[in-house]
């Protein structure tokens, strides 16, 4: 009897800890997070502030990285828990490591512009016999590119000429080296970075529009992804993480200063007067659950229907995208990682 009582109380105990946050999943290296310099990271800035100000539900090693293919080695290894990285790369990551990584949440809509050093350029059709400068190849620059060439009647192999850098400032660059009539595809805030540096530059198309003209379905950039065997393992800090992230997210939407500020002190941007003026134009997002599925379910359709290969051969099944811990899941693994 005097055991049962022991139990009873202890149960009892554990679930007013519990409910005043003692279970707060707490690691000890902090999750490990990897993200790319640019508007996919924009929305992570602000975990880093959280955790300073004590706001945070645990600890965040967010790690910056210049291109995708950096990032991908090391989620396929364990090396890394979560990251930021394009759409289709996802997709693509997804079928390579037999469904070793989800989708947890979008977290950047369009945010691609065709500019140019000159002013030759006023519509898709006269871009015809040039050459444009772009990074991303084999990610959402390059697919976004070519499908609204195709879209708009000009063949990608041949009726321009596409060259490719690993990284947007190489681009951007190359912009400021050339004379004249140079034109690229660049993301914000670079394209922000660009103009500040270059007045003659301008932006003749927003592929964000271009795309709504031609297609229904949303253009997605990044979104935020989890090893599956992580999520399995942690459902209590992945579920911290969302919560986190969300208020992240919303930072950097409402306090545009003090994101611009973090974005410089990580590095994701260069500078803070550059990303201030950028963020409003990043369309950084929180989208999870039914409506992240369905947005990226149709812009992954979108790019399969235009080469397979841009999705890692074939669409992504439901298991893609990670769904939600029960509650009851959370809480016993909160109670395991206590006594841990």
């Amino acid at each position: 009897m005097k055991k049962l009582t022991s139990l009873l109380l202890s149960a009892a105990l554990m679930i007013s800890l519990l409910a005043c946050g003692a279970f707060a999943a707490k690691t000890k290296s902090g999750v490990r997070i990897a993200g790319l310099k640019g508007p996919t990271t924009m929305g992570l800035v602000n975990l880093l502030d959280m955790e300073r100000s004590g706001k945070a539900s645990q600890h965040y090693d967010l790690q910056l990285y210049g291109a995708a293919d950096e990032i991908v080695p090391k989620l396929i290894k364990g090396e890394l828990d979560m990251a930021a990285i394009p759409a289709n790369l996802a997709a693509t990551l997804y079928q390579k490591t037999n469904g070793g990584i989800q989708v947890m949440a979008v977290n950047t809509l369009g945010v691609l512009y065709v500019v140019e050093k000159g002013d030759s350029i006023h519509s898709f059709a006269e871009l015809k016999g040039r050459t444009i400068l772009s990074t991303g190849k084999g990610t959402t620059p390059e697919y976004v590119l070519r499908y609204l060439l195709t879209k708009n009647g000009l063949d990608p192999d041949k009726d321009v000429k596409i060259e490719y850098y690993s990284e947007a400032s190489e681009v951007t660059a190359q912009m400021a080296a050339s004379k004249k009539d140079a034109i690229a595809v660049l993301p914000q805030p670079y394209v922000t970075a660009a103009q500040l540096k270059d007045s003659s530059l301008r932006v003749v198309l927003d592929l964000t529009k271009e795309w709504n003209k031609v297609c229904d379905t949303q253009l997605i950039t990044g979104v935020t992804v989890v090893r599956t065997e992580y999520a399995k393992e942690n459902p209590d800090i992945v579920a911290n993480f969302l919560r986190d992230y969300e208020k992240s997210i919303k930072a950097a939407q409402t306090d545009i200063a003090g994101t611009a500020a973090l974005c410089e002190e990580t590095g994701v941007v260069a500078k803070k007067a550059i990303a201030q003026k950028a963020l409003p134009q990043c369309n950084i997002v929180y989208r999870v659950g039914d409506e992240m599925k369905a947005d990226v379910n149709a812009y992954l359709k979108v790019l399969y229907d235009g080469s397979p290969a841009a999705v890692g051969g074939k669409l992504p099944d439901a298991n893609f995208y990670y769904t939600k811990a029960t509650p009851g899941q959370v809480f016993w693994k909160s109670v395991q990682r206590s006594f841990q």
